[in-house]
């Protein structure tokens, strides 16, 4: 009998719970003889169910009114103008309404954050932080896309993505060193992510990106699980800094890059 063989899809499918009885079982006895790939598997269920309570307070938020598809049917009917102008037959506003509401689900909504003031969007990219932390931070084998010695190069990547000059903070008087960093996506578009490490395995995520209002605002404590941290805007740019440590610890740290950006841009 020729036994299929175990691929990466299986696996990530086993991480996800999506296989059959059969190949569940297939799979868990290859991981019983394959510690490392088992460790790996183990690996991603953990960040799946950490992005899992991470993103649950977002998740469990309601529909905004704008996307309820009730409320957008009622507005284009009672245009009795728009109507009659360009004659579209209900069928073809109720098939655009389910579309915008179809693309607004599949993204999560993203725009949510976009006409909000900016103390909402702030708490939102303190969230995507603690994300990015919880996928990118556990990660020995690529956690940075850039390494420290291509600061320049990253620096300059990160400025055409966002369009905006970044500053890349030091935090070695503090303890931390720069890892390294990588665009990501983020609410508002492109995002630049940076990480420090103390050199004993505890790392700090620094996540920047556009802000639609130029807001300058003091910081604000943002937590989830056992990652703590603390977002702000400075010159049309919200920051976020989070970590596995104290907001005591952290707080001082944030300040410190708060300092460093505003000397440097």
């Amino acid at each position: 009998m020729n036994e299929r063989p175990i691929t990466e899809d299986d696996l990530h499918a086993f991480a996800d719970e999506q296989l059959d009885g059969l190949r569940r079982a297939e799979v868990t006895a290859y991981l019983e003889t394959h510690p490392a790939v088992a460790a790996r598997v183990t690996a991603w269920r953990t960040q799946r169910q950490q992005l899992r309570d991470t993103l649950a307070p977002i998740a469990a938020e309601p529909l905004p009114p704008e996307l309820n598809l009730r409320r957008m049917l009622g507005t284009y009917a009672s245009e009795k103008s728009w109507w009659n102008k360009w004659r579209l037959p209900y069928w073809a506003l109720s098939a655009a309404a389910s579309l915008l509401l179809a693309v607004g689900g599949a993204g999560g909504w993203m725009v949510r954050g976009m006409g909000m003031g900016s103390s909402a969007g702030l708490m939102a990219l303190g969230h995507e932080a603690i994300a990015s932390y919880s996928v990118y931070a556990p990660d020995r084998l690529r956690p940075v896309e850039l390494r420290a010695q291509d600061k320049p190069l990253l620096a300059t990547w990160a400025q055409e993505r966002t369009g905006h000059p970044i500053a890349i903070p030091e935090l070695e008087t503090s303890g931390y060193r720069f890892m390294g960093g990588r665009v990501v996506a983020g609410t508002h578009g492109a995002a630049v992510l940076l990480m420090y490490d103390d050199d004993k395995g505890t790392r700090l995520v620094m996540l920047a990106q556009p802000m639609p209002k130029r807001d300058d605002s003091t910081m604000t404590a943002v937590a989830a699980g056992d990652v703590h941290g603390f977002v702000w805007s400075d010159g049309g740019f919200g920051y976020s800094l989070v970590g596995e440590a104290t907001p005591e610890r952290l707080h001082p740290l944030a300040n410190a890059i708060r300092q460093q950006i505003r000397e440097r841009i």
